[in-house]
């Protein structure tokens, strides 16, 4: 190398958009078409065993109790539904729904008068999402096939967005929270639970994990700092935006790497943001 070759950045070695996609899309896929799913076996992170699950998540055992087996997959990094202070007739959004777990916990929250709608990428995800519906006779619960970059919404027909440990894995972030913008009814908001990076790697490590498809598919390649995920809600139109990351949940998080703790670095947090009640430009729009 002589002192005129450029030095690689953190955006020559990431994944391309379609890469990232490509990646995501085949790890859920394989999980939700594995009989007795485990991804903490292969990837480990963006997952949990059953073990501990309530208690590090956020999940009571009545939540677990409450849905049939087959919707909780142990995907995720916390409980959007504990958050999102959901009411009677809301009309909830989940964004990478899965297996539909934190939609029909919401579908409770809201009751017959309100609807869920999850929405994901991977075909197969959403056949099986489907497949529970009936499992857990949740008639105010749909599932739709689509990108959270596009998502598959009208405009100003949602109340409350709900998210777990997705957004991360999206390769265009600030048009996830554009398009969220776009769905939200005025005074509508965001309730998000989610990795953030908390801290720089040493050395190279950071543009390592961006350029690796299964840190990126799992949760920590895309995982974005909390001032850059604050300027681009804000950027997007929210306001009261609120990004608390966790201070308990460094043990499992330290699980989700065999060769670092990556509990130094990365956390789950709470992402909390509202659309202001007057919008009178609407601005948002599904661009690119």
């Amino acid at each position: 190398m002589t002192d005129e070759t450029p030095t690689p950045t953190s955006e020559d070695s990431a994944l391309t958009a379609t890469e990232q996609h490509t990646a995501v899309r085949d790890r859920y896929s394989d999980i939700a078409t594995d009989t007795d799913p485990s991804c903490c076996s292969d990837t480990g992170s963006c997952c949990e065993t059953t073990a501990g699950l309530p208690q590090e998540l956020g999940y009571t055992e009545a939540d677990l109790d409450a849905v049939a087996d087959g919707a909780n997959l142990n995907l995720g990094c916390g409980n959007p539904t504990a958050i999102a202070s959901l009411d009677a007739g809301d009309t909830v959004l989940d964004l990478g729904s899965g297996g539909g777990f934190d939609c029909f916990l919401a579908a409770r929250e809201v009751g017959p008068t309100g609807h869920v709608i999850g929405v994901d990428m991977t075909p197969e995800m959403v056949e099986k999402a489907r497949e529970n519906v009936a499992k857990n006779d949740a008639s105010n619960v749909e599932f739709r096939l689509g990108e959270i970059e596009h998502l598959p919404v009208a405009d100003a027909s949602v109340d409350v967005i709900l998210s777990n440990c997705v957004i991360n894995l999206s390769p265009k972030k600030p048009q996830v929270f554009r398009e969220a913008y776009r769905v939200l009814r005025p005074g509508g908001r965001l309730a998000v639970s989610d990795v953030v990076r908390t801290a720089e790697l040493p050395g190279d490590q950071w543009e390592r994990l961006q350029a690796d498809p299964t840190s990126v598919a799992s949760c920590i390649g895309g995982a974005a700092t909390v001032s850059a995920l604050e300027a681009m809600l804000t950027e997007a139109g929210f306001t009261d935006v609120s990004i608390v990351p966790k201070t308990d949940d460094s043990e499992f998080i330290s699980e989700w790497d065999d060769e670092r703790d990556l509990s130094e670095y990365f956390a789950s947090a709470r992402i909390e943001a509202e659309k202001p009640a007057s919008d009178p430009d609407q601005k948002q729009e599904n661009t690119e």
